[in-house]
């Protein structure tokens, strides 16, 4: 990696690329001033504006959606202190060009007291030994780290080299500032679109400016590619033919495993706990439009019925998986219809964790408290031997009793005898439970203090 001499972004750069470069890299900002949106970290009382004040920055991981402008604030940070910029690809690097990236940084300080800022994208596909390797250089300060991710850090990048640096979240860019990127494309003559004599009315590119979804790459991906359609016609004119055309695929955030995908499936469970049915149907439709698996939701959907729901309308698991069931005979989009009933009727159900609460404790100590013997009475019987031995000895079956229950027996180990792990809760069918779970304790009672009840 030769020695490369410090970007001044704030002056006219001279670019010797082929003027083929796609919009969106030709348009990038050459400066902060024309950077767009990110203001929650750039404003003049923010860390990282105050440390760009005095002439310096540390490491940091940049962490946001695609299109937010990460490798563009890490030129630009680059710049603004004079340091080199040397850019490496997770994806396609290992230990051997970061040993490289490190010599020609420290070759660069020694020439001429020149510091290198190493921009990593998708630092996240580095693998443990990769993120190690880098550590002494930055705790050195050969290199200030830059690294960027579109995944969740604290996941994916090693607690030792978050904690030499510094997180900043980039947030999607909001639909004004995409409009402002638009405009700027179609009206700039040497790095945009200005050139073609393009037209384009205000709705249509406001409408692409929304449907970018918070992505200015994607905005003016779409934007040139509706552009080449329209240069062909006398009029040039970007029609909405030509949006629709571009558009017909969806633009929307969905990495299917990634932070968006859990956010999403998280806000849909939400919805159905805090009985929302508007909030669930736009959360589920959100997910099946970017192309989530249905029956994926469908096994979540199942899942709800349990944990959420529970015995307050048992009927919601039948409906979950009748829903499941239905999508796998019909397929799309005819199950999605489906999903989106059984969808509803979980999100307008009772509540109740009681069986999920009550699971969680009594696995705790199934995990916990040794293998605690099965009482005597209750254990199985099938041999002369073992009913010898007192197998099954005293016990009652229930059938024949009165009201069907045996009162005043015991069924769990003799450590756990009198634990209650399940206490229904008063919403849905819950409250008929609780009312014959509290009959039969009151049978108990009287079991044991035969003279109170006769009293």
């Amino acid at each position: 990696m030769s020695h490369q001499k410090p970007i001044e972004l704030d002056a006219p750069m001279p670019d010797k690329r082929p003027d083929n470069r796609p919009l969106a890299d030709r348009m990038r900002p050459a400066s902060l001033d024309e950077y767009a949106g990110q203001t929650h970290i750039l404003a003049a009382d923010k860390p990282l504006a105050r440390a760009l004040a005095a002439g310096r920055i540390h490491s940091m991981i940049l962490w946001g959606p695609p299109g937010t402008g990460k490798t563009t604030l890490a030129r630009l940070l680059a710049a603004r202190v004079d340091m080199r910029f040397v850019q490496i690809s997770a994806v396609m690097a290992g230990v051997k060009d970061i040993r490289a990236a490190v010599a020609d940084a420290r070759q660069a300080h020694s020439a001429d007291g020149t510091a290198t800022l190493l921009f990593v994208d998708e630092v996240h596909r580095f693998n443990k030994a990769q993120q190690d390797g880098l550590l002494p250089y930055v705790e050195d300060g050969t290199v200030t780290l830059v690294g960027a991710t579109t995944e969740n850090p604290s996941f994916e990048v090693n607690n030792a080299l978050l904690s030499r640096t510094r997180t900043y979240v980039l947030r999607s860019l909001d639909a004004g500032v995409i409009r402002e990127l638009i405009d700027r494309a179609l009206s700039d003559p040497e790095r945009g679109l200005a050139s073609h004599d393009l037209v384009m009315d205000d709705a249509l590119r406001e409408q692409l400016a929304v449907r970018a979804d918070g992505d200015a790459r994607r905005a003016l991906n779409l934007l040139e590619l509706a552009g080449d359609i329209a240069a062909g016609r006398d009029d040039k004119t970007i029609t909405q033919d030509e949006l629709d055309e571009v558009l017909r695929e969806g633009v929307r955030r969905f990495d299917k495993g990634g932070d968006y995908f859990y956010d999403q499936m998280s806000a849909m469970h939400k919805s159905m706990r805090g009985s929302d049915p508007d909030a669930m149907l736009y959360w589920l439709s959100r997910m099946l439009e970017a192309g989530c698996d249905p029956r994926y939701v469908a096994r979540r959907l199942t899942r709800m019925a349990s944990e959420d729901i529970g015995n307050a309308d048992p009927r919601a698991l039948r409906i979950a998986l009748d829903a499941w069931e239905s999508y796998e005979r019909l397929g799309s989009p005819e199950g999605e219809l489906a999903l989106a009933q059984a969808a509803v009727y979980l999100a307008c159900a009772p509540k109740s964790n009681a069986v999920y609460a009550a699971f969680n404790a009594a696995w705790a100590d199934a995990r916990n408290k040794g293998t605690l013997d099965v009482p005597m009475h209750i254990r199985n019987a099938p041999t002369g031997l073992m009913k010898e031995l007192g197998h099954g000895e005293g016990y009652r079956s229930a059938h024949g009793q009165a009201e069907g229950y045996v009162a005043g027996e015991t069924y769990l180990p003799d450590a756990l005898v009198g634990t209650r792990y399940y206490e229904p809760l008063p919403r849905g069918l819950e409250i008929k439970i609780g009312d014959k779970l509290a009959r039969l304790r009151e049978l108990d009672e009287q079991a044991a203090n035969p003279s109170d009840s006769k009293a």
